[in-house]
Formats: structure tokens, C-alpha cells, sequence
């Protein structure tokens, strides 16, 4: 079969490995307690029997032959059905019975993997060797090179587990200099909930993509492994643009961003909870659906049936376009988020169905998944999306009420989007009411306005200061008399008022001081 790559079978190890495994490569997986080795090695000798047409034979130490083929079943793989068929092996035996098998050219063993025509063979574990070797005071360095230049004679893809303390402090031990790939698997609580990883330490041979992926082990798939988002491909001086623009739904606030957003760009849609950031989403989107445009939105605030329901009391059907196929929603509980899950399902959703228009409500549920680890996310999430010439809209919680003093305390990154929106509300008098501004818009003329709005059917509408309160028809003050929509301690006094006083024009500092303006 020549140097070819073998193919692991794991479900997003290969991409990690930049297609696969050298052939005949020798391969250490090692993890504390529970963190997938065996599960790995069965899916590593399954994929090849039932897949690839590559037989393969199972060395245990521990585990009787009917535990690992109860595992496997609980991943649906019939490895009894493979066994029938002369596809796959499970050898019980000892660690001084394998040695003494290495010591031969010609022993029991090889004629074993000959009989089947292995080219895969997991060795379950390394432990019980180092612990026979201690036991019987055996040199374990010598039985370690024993043991490889005999998998080497095989001829055989090896893998071989090996227990790793979880502190990491035997990461110098001698099997980690002498194999030629070195898998390294943990485990840890995160939140009271288990968090796995997986990250190839050096692979003999081959480049493959470095540093910490996430991994889960799943019912009808066994190990699956998450690229870590940050190592997917950055935009590159190739990056696609667009002339084009693309409605946000509003036709004045188009008009205040000079004609919309361009295809491709990145909007981020920052206010306080109540302020309308989803409505404008939804805007969005059926402003996409009705020009022809394949949407995505993705919810961590709100279940898909509960945002249905209050798009419905607004006007907007989300139900038909995603029953016709023009809108996808992806729902994820923050509770159990991780982000390079997260990611590959946008992802595959984007891929599959050609998603044109994404909103993104909340990123701010991102932060609270994983702080350290946020702005990175965002970036490649930002990268791959221009890539792919998709416009995205970014819903981003603010945590002040009134006035608005930074974008976000972790991310610190408002660079990294094309547009801002600015939803806040405006405290005049008893009453609250809501102000829009757009302080940047990338490549275009954007208004420098605050402007009101109100939600309401159709979503959000921007108000002139001359139009009426329809609740009481009483005229509302000039919304231009207000300032500090960008203050942290915005004022409730007109600057009529203000520049009257500073210029003395009759009113008396005491009344002055106690003016408001009226409701």
C-alpha cells in the first residue's frame, strides 16, 4: 500500500491531520481516566474493517473480548458481525506473553495479524506493560524498544493507550521520544459539565493542525473531533468583496448607512435587553428572504418556538420561509455551548444550504461559554463568513441602561466588524424612549444622527421629532433637544433650557435648576 495516508475514520481527526495517519506509523494515545482512549482505538479498528477494507486486530490487557464488543455496540458498531467475517480479531493475553511474542520473528502473534491480513492493530494499554516491567523489576526502556521494533516488523498502523496522570507531570516519559505519533487526550469539569480535548503533540512524518481541539463522544459515532475554530483559514488578500448592498429591513436607517450594508460585511447590533436587537434581526432577515437570499439565524437567547411567536405579534412569519427552505434557525442552550462545536454546526449549515444572511442573537452568550477564548471565536467566525461573502448581523447584549460608554468589556474589538448600530434607550423626564445612532459604517457616507424609533407591526420605524405620541396625542418635545445618547450620565434638561440659564436670559438659577422638560 505504499506511504499513503491511512485514514483514522474518526470523525474530524483526518482534518486534523490534514487527511490522515502515515502508514504504518506507530501511534501513542494517552489521557487520564475516562477521556476516550479506548473509544478512539475501537473506532480507529472498526472505521478500518467496516470502511476502508483494512483488517485489524485488538490486543487487550483488561478488558475481556465481551466488554469491548458491548462498548462498541453502544455506538452501533457490530464488531461481531466484522469478527464472522474474518475482518477483525480480539486477542486476550498478557504483557509478558506479548513481549515474549516480540522477541521472535516468527512467533504466534504475527502469524495472528497474517491469517486476516491485518494493517491496523490497538494495543489496549501501555500501562499494564510499565506495570509488569515495575513489578518484576524489568528494565521498561528496553521493553519499550522491544516493543517498537516489533510493531515496526508488522508492518501494521499501530495504536497503542497509555494512561497520563491528569496534572501532565510524566510528560516525559520514554514511549513519548521513541513512537512516531503522539495523541494526547483530557478530560476536565468545566461548570460541572465534562470537557474533553484532543490535541496531536507530533506526528512523524506529516504536518497537522496544532494545538487544542474539542472532542465529544457521541451515541452512534463514538469520538468525534472539533477543530479548535481559531486554526480554520483567515482571509487572505483574495477575500471576495461586493459592491452591492444588502437592506437591514428599515428603509431610514438604509438611508442613514448610505443605501444599506455591502454583501459580505459584519454589522454589530449593540443596546441594552428591550431595545429591539432582535426585531431589527428578523427585519433582516425577511428583507433578505423576500429579495431571494438563503438566511440562518442563530438563537441563544430564545427558543426558536418563543422568537416564532413574538416575530408573529410583530407582522413577520418566520414558519413558511422556514418550511420552504429560504431560513434555517440553529438553537444551542449557553448552558452546554462550546465553541468549536458551535462552530462547525454553523458551519455545516452555511456549506450545506448556502446561507446568504446570518444573524447571530446574542455573541454576548459567547463571552459568558468562554471569556478567554471570545474574541478569537468571533475573528475566525468574522474571517470565515467574509470568505464566503455572507452578510451577518451581531447581536450584542450591552450591559448599560442609559448612555453607552464601551461596546464590550472582553472583547474590545468593535474593529473587527464592518457597522455599528447603537439601540439605547433615552431618559427624559418619567418616560423612556428609544434612540438609534450609527457611528460607523465601513466605506460609505452614514448619517451622524440619533434619530427615534419605536417597534411596533412591521418591526422597528424611525420617528421624525415632529410626529405625535399615539397613545395620548400629546406632541413630544423635539427628540433633537436631547443629548448624551453616548454618556454615561446622560441629562434630562434641554439644552435650550441650559444655554438660556448660561446667558441669563430671565430665568432664575433656582427655577432653572428645578426645570424639566415636560412628559
Amino acid at each position: 500500500m505504499g506511504n499513503s495516508l491511512v485514514k483514522m475514520g474518526i470523525p474530524g481527526l483526518d482534518e486534523v491531520l490534514l487527511g490522515g495517519m502515515p502508514r504504518n506509523n506507530n501511534v501513542l494515545v494517552e489521557g487520564p481516566p475516562g477521556s476516550g482512549k479506548t473509544t478512539l482505538g475501537l473506532g480507529f479498528i472498526h472505521a478500518g474493517a467496516a470502511l476502508y477494507g483494512e483488517p485489524g486486530v485488538i490486543v487487550s490487557f483488561e478488558l475481556e473480548p465481551e466488554k469491548l464488543l458491548r462498548d462498541a455496540r453502544g455506538f452501533e458498531w457490530d464488531m461481531q458481525q466484522l469478527i464472522d467475517a474474518g475482518k477483525v480479531r480480539i486477542i486476550q493475553t498478557s504483557p509478558a506473553a506479548l513481549l515474549a511474542e516480540f522477541r521472535t520473528s516468527d512467533g504466534v502473534f504475527a502469524g495472528e495479524l497474517a491469517a486476516i491480513g491485518a494493517c491496523r492493530l490497538l494495543i489496549d494499554g501501555l500501562t499494564p506493560l510499565r506495570l509488569y516491567a515495575e513489578a518484576h523489576d524489568l528494565p521498561f526502556r528496553e521493553d519499550m524498544h522491544l516493543l517498537i521494533e516489533g510493531l515496526t516488523r508488522l508492518g501494521v498502523t499501530t495504536l497503542v493507550t497509555a494512561e497520563r496522570e491528569e496534572d501532565g507531570n510524566d510528560v516525559f516519559r520514554h514511549e513519548r521520544f521513541v513512537f512516531d505519533t503522539i495523541i494526547s487526550l483530557s478530560r476536565a469539569e468545566h461548570k460541572r459539565r465534562v470537557h474533553r480535548t484532543l490535541a496531536v503533540v507530533k506526528s512523524r512524518g506529516q504536518d497537522f493542525i496544532g494545538g487544542s481541539h474539542s472532542m465529544r463522544i457521541e451515541p452512534g459515532v463514538g469520538v468525534h473531533v472539533y477543530r479548535r475554530a481559531q486554526s480554520r483559514p483567515l482571509a487572505t488578500h483574495s477575500q471576495p468583496t461586493s459592491s452591492g448592498r444588502v437592506s437591514t429591513g428599515c428603509l431610514e436607517i438604509d438611508r442613514i448607512m448610505d443605501g444599506g450594508v455591502y454583501e459580505g460585511s459584519i454589522t454589530m447590533v449593540n443596546g441594552i435587553s428591550g431595545t429591539g436587537k432582535t426585531v431589527l434581526g428578523v427585519q433582516f432577515l425577511s428583507a433578505a428572504i423576500a429579495s431571494g437570499r438563503r438566511t440562518l439565524l442563530v438563537t441563544l437567547d430564545e427558543h426558536p418556538r418563543q422568537l416564532m411567536r413574538n416575530a408573529a405579534s410583530l407582522g413577520f412569519d418566520l414558519e413558511k420561509p422556514q418550511a420552504d427552505g429560504q431560513l434555517f434557525i440553529l438553537y444551542e442552550s449557553p448552558l452546554e455551548l462550546e465553541l468549536d462545536v458551535h462552530f462547525d454546526r454553523i458551519a455545516e449549515l452555511v456549506e450545506q444550504h448556502g446561507i446568504d444572511c446570518v444573524v447571530l442573537d446574542s455573541v454576548a452568550v459567547y463571552e459568558m461559554a468562554n471569556a478567554d477564548e471570545v474574541a478569537d471565536f468571533l475573528y475566525a467566525l468574522a474571517s470565515y463568513f467574509k470568505d464566503r461573502l455572507a452578510t451577518v448581523f451581531l447581536n450584542y447584549e450591552s450591559p448599560e441602561l442609559l448612555g453607552l460608554s464601551q461596546i464590550s468589556e472582553e472583547l474590545k474589538g468593535s474593529h473587527l466588524v464592518d457597522n455599528i448600530i447603537l439601540l439605547n434607550y433615552v431618559e427624559i423626564s418619567t418616560r423612556l424612549r428609544r434612540a438609534i445612532a450609527i457611528p460607523k459604517v465601513r466605506g460609505s457616507r452614514n448619517l451622524q444622527l440619533t434619530r427615534e424609533y419605536v417597534i411596533g407591526e412591521g418591526g422597528i420605524t424611525l420617528l421624525e421629532d415632529a410626529e405625535l405620541d399615539d397613545a395620548n396625542a400629546v406632541p413630544q418635545l423635539p427628540f433633537s433637544s436631547y443629548y448624551g445618547l453616548l454618556a454615561r450620565s446622560p441629562t434630562r434638561r434641554s439644552p435650550v433650557i441650559e444655554e438660556a440659564v448660561s446667558k441669563g436670559a430671565g430665568m432664575p438659577p433656582s427655577s432653572a435648576a428645578q426645570a424639566e422638560l415636560p412628559n
